[in-house]
């Protein structure tokens, strides 16, 4: 039998199998399995009759181009039409700086391949989204991890750890960060330490990479859309890399999100992706851009933000009555996900076969930290089961929860 293994790469053996779309292989093989692990849009509400009417103009021949090759860094009507979103988000932008990716998870492989040499520093936020974890490493890097505050990331230790690595001659390239209703801990960074993370990359002559799908998820009954500034709005010198994304707010099928970046550093990007995909679909695109021109994005936000609003108190409620004063969580103010820490002596690792058994499935929290910390966490997504699903699944967590809690309880009377 042929020995594979001395064929791989030395990039290959970093890779490793997403935690996310491991529990997505256990849901599919699952009958009435509440899955709380992907955090996918709700079907339920993406604009299905506005897309069918957009598709149908589109598919009717008279443009053949909608279904031609287009150019690497986007449809040019979008890429305007991006210009302008960022605008009303307050960021400066223009068609030199944006490039249209297939995903944001295409935009972070970008940016790792273009500014990360193996052995090169990408600091992240502790916890912080896999899918970054994933890229940064797959190119080789080093990543270190930052705590958080309540407030958003640690500046002190933010100091402390450029300062050691530094010392340690190690080259640190950017810092990586989710400053809207992050995935997995839901956080949202002050607006004060925004800016004073912004003044921080200039002093350190370092990157910033702002990764921002969930900002228009805003919940209104205790946020408001002036919290959810970007860091890059205020970026005087041109330190920041601006990723977002559709999937969230229109629909992720469409594989359609963007990159905003220094113009070298965007021509760099482009480069690397006519080496992946030599442009990103064009249907897609074109859907996307009349979903926008249309104002169907606009008048759809509203909605969406009271809906998950909905989903989030479903799940916190369901905590409060099941799990009160067992697990501890601060309900989001935006976003998909709910950040739970459980009992002291119980790891979210060892619960998930047990809450499995029960019925329900999550990621584990560990995935999340690149220091090997956080086995006491676990995250939950709200963004796709109906309310009913969402306290069906807690009860059963609960019931998992009561069962390992009673065993540790036990060993340790023992």
């Amino acid at each position: 039998m042929t020995n594979y293994d001395k064929f791989f790469s030395h990039a290959a053996g970093f890779m490793r199998e997403s935690a996310i779309r491991q529990m997505g292989a256990v849901l599919a093989a699952a009958k009435d399995m509440v899955s709380f692990a992907p955090g996918y849009p709700a079907e339920d509400v993406f604009p299905w009759q506005a897309f069918g009417e957009i598709a149908k103009g589109l598919l009717g021949g008279a443009d053949g181009s909608v279904l031609q090759y287009g150019p690497t860094r986007g449809y040019k009507p979008l890429r305007e039409a991006v210009v302008e979103l960022m605008r009303s988000r307050a960021i400066a932008s223009s068609l030199e700086r944006v490039v249209i990716t297939t995903g944001s998870q295409q935009g972070l492989d970008l940016v790792g391949r273009v500014l990360l040499d193996p052995g090169d520093v990408a600091l992240l936020e502790l916890p912080s989204y896999t899918g970054a974890i994933s890229a940064f490493r797959n190119v080789g890097a080093s990543m270190v991890g930052i705590r958080q505050q309540a407030d958003g990331i640690d500046l002190d230790h933010l100091d402390e750890t450029v300062a050691r690595l530094r010392r340690e001659q190690r080259r640190v390239k950017f810092l990586y960060l989710v400053p809207n209703f992050q995935n997995p801990s839901g956080l949202l960074i002050g607006l004060e330490k925004r800016q004073r993370v912004v003044e921080w990359a200039e002093r350190q002559d370092v990157l910033i990479v702002e990764d921002d799908p969930y900002g228009d998820l805003y919940f209104p009954d205790v946020s408001r859309v002036e919290e959810t500034r970007p860091i890059a709005a205020d970026d005087r010198h041109n330190r920041v890399i601006y990723l977002s994304s559709f999937s969230k707010t229109l629909a992720p099928g469409w594989r359609v999100a963007w990159i905003s970046a220094p113009e070298p550093v965007a021509a760099k990007i482009e480069l690397a992706k006519q080496a992946e995909d030599l442009c990103s679909g064009g249907f897609d695109q074109r859907v996307v851009y009349e979903a926008w021109r249309q104002g169907i994005l606009a008048g759809h936000l509203p909605d969406l933000r009271a809906h998950y609003q909905r989903k989030r108190d479903a799940m916190s409620g369901a905590l409060s009555r099941t799990l009160a004063g067992r697990v501890t969580w601060d309900p989001p103010r935006g976003g998909f996900f709910l950040w739970v820490r459980l009992p002291d002596g119980l790891n979210a690792a060892q619960l998930l076969p047990v809450a499995r058994a029960h019925g329900v499935i999550y990621v584990v929290g560990s995935a999340f930290f690149v220091d090997g910390s956080g086995p006491e966490y676990m995250r939950l997504s709200f963004s796709a089961p109906p309310p009913d699903r969402i306290e069906a699944g807690v009860t059963r967590l609960a019931a998992a929860v009561s069962e390992m809690t009673s065993g540790v309880t036990s060993s340790v009377s023992r």
